[in-house]
Formats: structure tokens, sequence, C-alpha cells
């Protein structure tokens, strides 16, 4: 049992190592806002239905990990292990140009052990933002014809940040659920601005570099209550939120001038104008609260919605407001299962799951709120149990979505977000077998 547990745990820190230092490859005009891109902490089978989260506890017999409510690790009842990948599809698109773009990483690896009758324990690691883009803005300047010069200004970010957590939930009575998470955010946010003139060898470029290293300590919190509402069916009520967090960060600066020759080719640079390395600061985080429901008819089908808003004008880096909106969003979802005791017919035991988003995002663009809506889909597909007291399953989940629009020469943002993930319910790790 203990080589078991140690070959485990050597799996788990070498998938932790492979997310945490996984180049982000995302390429959104739209993760420059902010920290990035926020990536939310739902796993396959709550994305496919929305991303509904807050009021879920259990689904059905199988044993799910849901980090977005801590609460719910109380009714962990078996060993569970949750790992996944992600891949997107990705159309930009202006009023007069459209691009193309494909993307994939690992998503996330989380493990949750039941503690008593009555709590639980998970931990893990997925990823918190991402940040990816790479355009420029080609403007003339000069007062007259003689003298007007054609600049360009590109803009270049690459890096995220990835989340580690440490969550405990218990139950009090028969109803009443409380939990926590201890989260460690860290990652690196690399942004770069550069000046240059067009087909103008000797003028001089300039580039401001900017790196936000980030490592610090936050916490997430719910609680749930759910009533018996007869016939093997169950409402449940559920909130969850985020402290408002002062995350340490260092930042680097390096701010040179330069000279492109007369094919456009960036040569060494010629001046260094700052150079700031490491220089201690911080990273403040909004207060995040989330409220949902939903309600299960027991291993045959679930439905449910969230609402969540956050106080995303109080981001601030470098202890300077990022300018950014307050946000609100909902999420409907469900999941039916036709007959989870079927011996016969394999499609009979599997969970069918489908959900809508929507979401004023932080993002406001020549006085238009920037809008994201989506619709999600997946399957829970059991898979042949190949160890005695084990199960699993994997599960499939799909977002067809869009972010923003081309009028007044904004970006519509269209994306088919693809996640994959394997789970496994086994009872046999902690057990210490006996043979006579």
């Amino acid at each position: 049992m203990y080589q078991r547990l140690k070959y485990t745990f050597a799996v788990c820190l070498l998938l932790t190592s492979i997310i945490a230092n996984a180049q982000v490859t995302t390429q959104s005009p739209y993760s420059r806002f902010g920290v990035g891109n926020i990536k939310g902490g739902s796993l396959p089978q709550y994305r496919a239905m929305g991303g509904i989260s807050t009021g879920v506890f259990r689904t059905n017999y199988f044993n799910n990990i849901n980090v977005q409510n801590p609460a719910s690790y109380a009714g962990t009842t078996i060993t569970t292990l949750d790992m996944g990948l992600t891949g997107s599809f990705t159309e930009l698109k202006n009023s007069s140009q459209t691009e193309n773009s494909f993307n994939a990483t690992l998503s996330h690896i989380a493990f949750a052990f039941p503690l008593s009758r009555k709590s639980g324990l998970s931990f893990g690691i997925l990823p918190y933002s991402e940040l990816g883009y790479n355009f420029k803005n080609t403007v003339k300047i000069g007062t007259t014809t003689a003298n007007t010069k054609t600049v360009d200004y590109e803009y270049l970010g690459e890096g995220g940040l990835t989340k580690a957590y440490l969550g405990y939930g218990v139950q009090f009575g028969d109803h009443f659920r409380i939990g926590a998470n201890a989260e460690y955010l860290f990652g690196n946010l690399t942004e770069n601005r550069s000046t240059e003139y067009v087909q103008e060898p000797g003028a001089i470029n300039s580039r401001l570099q900017s790196k936000n290293s980030v490592g610090g300590i936050a916490f997430t919190y719910g609680a749930q209550y759910d009533f018996n509402l007869g016939n093997k069916t169950s409402l449940v009520l559920g909130y969850s939120g985020s402290s408002s967090s002062k995350i340490n960060s260092k930042k680097t600066q390096v701010a040179t001038q330069y000279f492109n020759d007369s094919n456009g080719d960036e040569q060494t640079a010629i001046d260094t104008l700052l150079f700031v390395e490491n220089s201690p600061t911080n990273l403040k985080l909004p207060l995040i609260h989330n409220f949902g429901f939903s309600i299960v008819k027991e291993n045959k089908w679930l439905i449910g919605a969230d609402y969540r808003m956050g106080k995303w004008s109080e981001l601030s880096i470098d202890k300077v407001n990022q300018g950014l909106q307050d946000t609100y969003g909902v999420s409907v979802g469900g999941q039916y299962t036709p007959d989870v005791t079927a011996i016969n017919g394999y499609f009979k035991r599997v969970d069918y799951r489908l959900g809508f988003s929507y979401d004023k995002t932080y993002i406001q663009l020549n006085k238009q709120d920037v809008k994201q809506m989506g619709i999600t889909f997946g399957l829970g597909l059991p898979l042949s149990s190949y160890a005695r007291g084990s199960l699993y399953r994997m599960n499939l989940s799909a977002e067809l979505g869009k972010r923003g629009n081309t009028n007044n020469g904004l970006l519509q943002e269209k994306y088919l977000n693809i996640h994959l993930g394997f789970a496994l319910n086994t009872n046999s790790w902690f057990q210490r077998f006996r043979f006579d």
C-alpha cells in the first residue's frame, strides 16, 4: 500500500511540475487587460453544465471534485483523482480581417479523499489566468504632408498565473456544510510595448519590457445547505467567494532604444533608459461572490444555476488601479443519466450534460461593455474497472461561445474550447489487505 502511495504522489508531483512550467499558449488581445483571461476553477464535468458548481454537492454515485465550492469536499466518500487537458480553437475578427489559431495544454490535476464520514480534504493545481497576445496599431503622425510619418505601436504579452490549492470541507448535522481553500498563486506576467517608425532607418525606436513575477497566498471559501424534497430528490443552496487578497510580486522593467535597418530588422539596443530589477510590489485581487442552487434526483438528473459578481474595479497591479469594470454573470445547466444500473446498454450509463453561460466581463472599450456568452455540452463516459474497488470515468466537454463584437472598430473573439478529464474513484489505495 505504501509503495502505491509513493508512486501516486510521484506521478502527481511530476504532472504538477509539467503544468506549472508549461508555456501558456493563448492568442487573445483581450488577455491584455488585468492579469489575463481568467480561467475559473471548474473541472470538465462542471464546465459541460455551463460552469454551475456553487450549489452542486453530488451529481450521482460517482465522486467528483468541486474546487469552486470547498464545502462540497465534505461529501467525499472515496479517494478521487482527476486530471486532464484542454484545447482551444479561436477565431479573431474585426471589420476587415480574420485570424484563426489553435492551442492546447495540460489543464489540471486534483486529488481528494475522506478524512471522516463527514469531512474531506482536497489538493491540486490548475490555471488561474492566461496571458497571450501579439498585435500592432499603425498610425500616421505629423502636422503636414512633408513631416507625416508612419508609426507602429506593437504590443506583446505572454505568461499567466497558476493556482495550487489545499482545501478542507466538513458537514454539521445532516444538511449543512462549510469549507475553505488556501491557494498559492504564482507565475509570470510579461508584457512588451514598442514604438517603431516604419521605413525610417535612421529613426530611434523604443521599447518598454515589463515582467511581473507573482507568488502569494489567497483564500476561497464556501457553504452549502440541502433540503430533502422527497422521492429521492433534494434541493441544494450554495455560496462561495474569494477574499480581496494582496499577493506579493516582484517587478522588473527595462526601457531601451534601438535602430531598425533598411530591411526593417531590429539592431542591437543603443541605449538603456531604465532598468529596475525585482522591485517588490503586490497584486491586489478583487472580492468575488458566487450564489447557486441545484435540484437533484438521486442517480438520475440534476439541474441548477449560478450567479456570480466580482469587484474587478478594485484590481491593482504594482499599486496602480487597472481601470477595469465590475463583473456579473449567470450559468444554467444540468445532467441526465438514463439508468446508472443498466447492465446491457452502455449509453444508458452515460452522463449527458448541457448548459449556457453569460458574463459581462471587466473590459470596457469605446464606452462599450465587452460581453461573453456560450453554450456548453458534454458527456461523462464510464470506463471499465480493472482493479478491485475502483471506478474510472472520462469527462468530455465543449464550450462554443463568443466575446465582444465588431461594432465601433472593436474585436470579436469566437472560440471552441474542448476539455478532457480522466477521473478515478478507488478505495484500494489506503487499505491493508490480509491473506489467510
